[in-house]
């Protein structure tokens, strides 16, 4: 499906400059993958939670993608401002969503080094945050009223 959005969708008005931008993109996509290289936890209540965790954050993404659609990307850039969906809450259910889902897999991996993991990947998805925010504040004018009236991640928190 991603796939599919990244090869039909329009091309981006701007995106990010510099490396750092992409740098955080990749390893915000791809750093959560490596928690599977530690052991599994045995115990039953961190294996429940992850269970939940891992599906709520599943079907969060799959429904916030589709709210996305076409705008879709890894890298920060500015295609339009989505208002549909997940998206009329918060500015980056996406990140929110993928947050949940790396959560889960801590849990089901559960040492003082995963969790520390977890802790700079949110470090690192506040950066992507940023960035993008930037790109799109500059090149989308829509995107400051509507950058106004929501939360950037969690209603009343952030």
């Amino acid at each position: 499906m991603l796939a599919l959005l990244v090869l039909t969708r329009a091309p981006a008005k701007a995106q990010a400059e510099g490396l750092l931008p992409r740098i955080a993109a990749f390893v915000g996509t791809y750093w959560p993958w490596t928690i599977t290289f530690f052991a599994k936890t045995e115990d039953a209540l961190p294996n429940l939670v992850s269970t939940v965790c891992v599906l709520t954050g599943m079907i969060m993404i799959l429904v916030t993608i589709r709210h996305l659609g076409r705008s879709f990307s890894l890298v920060p850039q500015a295609r339009s401002v989505v208002q549909t969906g997940p998206y009329r809450w918060v500015k980056h259910p996406l990140y929110l969503s993928e947050e949940i889902v790396f959560l889960g897999v801590v849990l089901q991996h559960l040492s003082v080094v995963t969790v520390a993991l977890l802790i700079l990947h949110i470090g690192i998805q506040v950066c992507r945050i940023l960035y993008e925010e930037d790109v799109l504040r500059r090149n989308l004018p829509e995107y400051s009223s509507y950058e106004a009236s929501r939360w950037r991640l969690i209603p009343y928190v952030w």
